[in-house]
């Protein structure tokens, strides 16, 4: 079998968020036509455990443990030698030492970065034909950022913008194809970059349509006599937080209004201070913190919300409430890249009075089982034909 080298800011299992959802399914795609040797980093003590998990799909793998608190102190040193701070927080002298290795004894002629500040590992081989992930458009992401911020973290993250979409640009012109998640936001970065347009290309996320099924979900968390509203996400990632916070204080107040039994809940890991503030402050949000399974509070809500106001990319968190049949209430930002028609149990708003009105039709309704919802997933977002345009893109 070829050798592929596979570099992932944050360890690709267990895929229980975003960026390691795509991460992992693409290492299982990948693990099927190359030995891959991974890359990576471990930015939670939790996920140490599941480092032997990966081993069965890879003939090397080396983990580099990660300190938030550590690097975001390491990356200040952009400040000073002008580079995006992206690139000395992932930076690291036993990964390159790991990467210098086994390019030079293992013949490898090919590479998958994962996120963009990875390609820093990559950058003195020009023989290797690179294959870049940006996912998102990053420098985009803090542009938005930016916006919602005052100084001095609105100079930071605009600063992080405009140099992150120059090393962004310089990777793109470098790699053989780089690769999006979606066909809006290759189109967003041919705009940015229009000098790397021509070698830019998209492939979709997936939803794993065998466990995100009604069928198999488990038994209810909820007491009886609420109309449980869901958002799942992990909690400690700011546009998150941004999005309950939004929909707790702007928008549920009108639906506690008019459906008295409705209760929102927000489900995922590390909450920060201001989600449990929430809680603290209305007894009809309930925070939970982390949960050994997601399914059971998708499946038997009345419905999934997605007020995110700060989005890229496609979101896996509509996609799977979807592929579970759950009628979905969202903004334009979290639809981007999920072409919703008219059939589907899906209803997008952006102003909090219309949100309010669109989640309090679905719940003066009876329990509505969009089975259309998941048949669109089904057809569109499988990651069989996903990865097989990731396997043509590698093979060149």
């Amino acid at each position: 079998m070829p050798k592929l080298l596979y570099l992932v800011h944050r360890i690709p299992f267990p895929p229980n968020k975003g960026d390691k959802i795509r991460s992992f399914h693409f290492l299982r795609a990948l693990a099927k036509r190359y030995e891959i040797f991974l890359g990576t980093f471990v930015d939670d003590p939790e996920d140490r455990q599941y480092i032997e998990a990966l081993k069965p799909y890879c003939r090397d793998v080396c983990c580099v443990e990660l300190s938030p608190g550590l690097n975001k102190l390491k990356s200040a040193r952009g400040l000073f030698s002008g580079e995006a701070l992206s690139l000395p927080y992932y930076r690291d002298k036993a990964l390159r030492r790991w990467v210098d290795q086994v390019i030079s004894t293992e013949g490898i002629d090919r590479a998958l970065i994962f996120s963009s500040p990875m390609a820093q590992y990559v950058e003195r081989y020009p023989e290797l034909r690179v294959v870049a992930d940006f996912v998102d458009v990053d420098s985009d992401k803090w542009s938005q950022y930016a916006n919602s911020k005052s100084w001095p973290a609105a100079w930071i993250y605009r600063r992080e913008a405009r140099t992150l979409l120059r090393y962004e640009t310089q990777i793109a012109s470098r790699a053989a194809k780089t690769i999006f998640v979606s066909e809006q936001e290759a189109a967003l970065f041919k705009a940015l970059a229009p000098i790397a347009k021509d070698k830019i290309d998209f492939v979709n996320n997936g939803v794993d349509t065998d466990r995100f099924d009604p069928k198999v979900a488990g038994d209810s968390p909820f007491p009886s006599g609420q109309s449980p509203i869901v958002f799942t996400g992990a909690m400690d990632y700011w546009a998150n937080v941004d999005a309950v916070k939004w929909f707790a204080e702007s928008v549920f107040p009108e639906i506690k209004r008019q459906c008295p039994h409705a209760k929102f809940y927000i489900v995922g890991s590390k909450p920060a201070k201001e989600v449990l503030q929430l809680s603290e402050n209305d007894s009809a949000v309930i925070v939970t913190g982390k949960v050994d399974e997601v399914r059971p509070y998708i499946v038997h809500a009345r419905l999934i919300v997605a007020p995110l106001r700060i989005a890229r990319g496609i979101q896996n968190k509509v996609l799977e409430a979807m592929a579970m049949a759950k009628p979905v209430v969202a903004t334009s930002a979290a639809m981007e890249g999920i072409s919703a028609g008219q059939e589907l149990q899906v209803a997008v708003a952006d102003e909090p009075n219309e949100f309010a009105e669109r989640v309090v039709s679905y719940l003066q309704q009876p329990t509505v089982y969009a089975e259309d919802n998941r048949r669109f997933v089904e057809r569109a977002f499988g990651w069989s034909a996903n990865a097989d345009k990731l396997l043509t893109l590698l093979a060149g």
